[in-house]
């Protein structure tokens, strides 16, 4: 019998979901491994939205590979991705949801063959996975691979993963590889071999235009990281380092790590026990001006996240119904706001900083309309920018709000209680924002 505390007992020692994981002033999270910046956080930015950059991605992801004659069905059981059009070589935001239809957390599933997957990303939705696979009768195996941060054996990752994106992306491909990659649409892969060693080319887009991730053995990491270096002097390639690859996400309008549902379903207390206390779900707190004592305030449903392109309604899967009542009833929408400048810098200052914390979206009155979910600077631009969830009656680009920046005393206090804060005017622009909303590619384009 296992001694190590569960993410159940650590909630009933802490009182409550919300007691455990208000956390703050916490950190901003950051990538692992790699270096804090190569050129500086600002240049790094600028190539990635100018000219082209490299992230490499190898080190702060969780990995898990799922093979068997069921690995569709039990993927199929727990998601609510369609899985009659889901091509070998094509990837997608994984969406699993609870009984009740709110986010476990996203993902990105890749199909490597028929029966044979892998699903990347912070950690949350792979433990959802597995739980699912230990509980059920489903022939499948698994390799987990956790992130850097928690592979304690000094062992590297199995896999490399490289992304080469701006606006001289494709330019740089075609020089690395003797011509252009074979045309797959986006999010689907093709093969791609430099010398004796192959990989796969994904075909991406995280800086508004076409681009790649790599992906492949790692003992090949070094190789391939240097081929793209050396042929990407002649357009100022960058390396992007943890701090730049932290907050560029900004422009593309991704929320990340949206607070599991997993806390209050009595359902799911099994899960609870079986997921430990030191894990993302009991270690990944929030904080910030906006404070509620029930934790379901914080969950977030796959439409609000602009997941709704991919949930289907043609198979069964648990939340299959509640989606359904769900999609009819968004009362939020994601936006980016961008912040007045000159408030922005008395506020944060003229150098890098990176914000994961919930603060109040209000209207001039104090009327609460949102929540803000991730802030941080484009320089390039000379913006400060937070990507939110607000009502929709005030997601209309060119509406006037304000974010309440400030630390709620959080547990024993009452929701309105007073603390330190300071009000910032923004304005609603779309999300993804810049380059991103006026230019983006089709998603079927080659």
């Amino acid at each position: 019998m296992s001694t190590k505390m569960s993410l159940q007992q650590g909630m009933e020692r802490a009182g409550s979901a919300v007691a455990m994981l208000w956390k703050p002033d916490q950190p901003a999270w950051k990538p692992p491994v790699v270096a804090d910046e190569y050129a500086g956080w600002r240049k790094e930015q600028q190539a990635w939205l100018e000219r082209v950059a490299i992230s490499d991605l190898s080190y702060h992801m969780r990995d898990l590979f799922v093979d068997g004659p069921d690995a569709t069905r039990l993927l199929a059981d727990y998601s609510a991705n369609d899985y009659e059009k889901f091509e070998i070589g094509q990837a997608k935001q994984f969406v699993p949801v609870t009984e009740r239809g709110y986010i476990v957390q996203d993902g990105i599933l890749m199909r490597n063959a028929a029966d044979s997957y892998t699903l990347t990303g912070p950690s949350a939705s792979q433990s959802w996975v597995l739980y699912h696979a230990e509980r059920g009768s489903y022939d499948v195996s698994f390799f987990d691979e956790p992130s850097s941060e928690y592979r304690y054996d000094g062992n590297p990752p199995r896999l490399f993963r490289f992304q080469v994106q701006g606006p001289m992306a494709l330019a740089l491909v075609e020089k690395v590889f003797g011509g252009p990659l074979p045309t797959v649409k986006f999010f689907h892969s093709a093969p791609a071999a430099l010398g004796r060693r192959s990989f796969r080319a994904l075909r991406h887009g995280m800086a508004g235009q076409p681009g790649y991730e790599f992906i492949g053995n790692y003992e090949d990491h070094d190789f391939v990281r240097d081929a793209f270096l050396e042929a990407g002097e002649e357009f100022g390639i960058a390396r992007i380092g943890a701090l730049a690859y932290a907050i560029n996400n900004l422009e593309g309008g991704w929320i990340p790590t949206p607070t599991p549902a997993i806390f209050t379903d009595a359902s799911l207390r099994d899960y609870r026990e079986w997921l430990p206390f030191f894990s993302f779900e009991g270690q990944n707190g929030f904080h910030g001006s906006y404070y509620s004592e029930a934790i379901e305030d914080y969950y977030l449903s796959p439409y609000e996240l602009g997941y709704g392109r991919s949930v289907s309604f043609g198979h069964d899967y648990l939340g299959r119904d509640a989606l359904k009542e769900l999609r009819d009833k968004v009362t939020r929408a994601k936006v980016t706001l961008e912040l007045d400048a000159v408030q922005a810098r008395a506020a944060f200052g003229d150098g890098y900083f990176l914000s994961h914390a919930r603060d109040r979206v209000e209207t001039e009155d104090g009327r609460l309309v949102g929540i803000t979910y991730h802030t941080g600077p484009l320089d390039p631009r000379d913006v400060v920018l937070s990507l939110a969830l607000v009502e929709t009656a005030h997601a209309e680009p060119g509406t006037r709000l304000q974010v309440i920046r400030g630390e709620h005393p959080g547990p024993g206090s009452s929701a309105d209680a007073a603390f330190d804060s300071i009000a910032l005017d923004v304005t609603v622009r779309p999300a993804p924002y810049g380059d991103f909303a006026r230019t983006r590619y089709r998603r079927n384009e080659p």
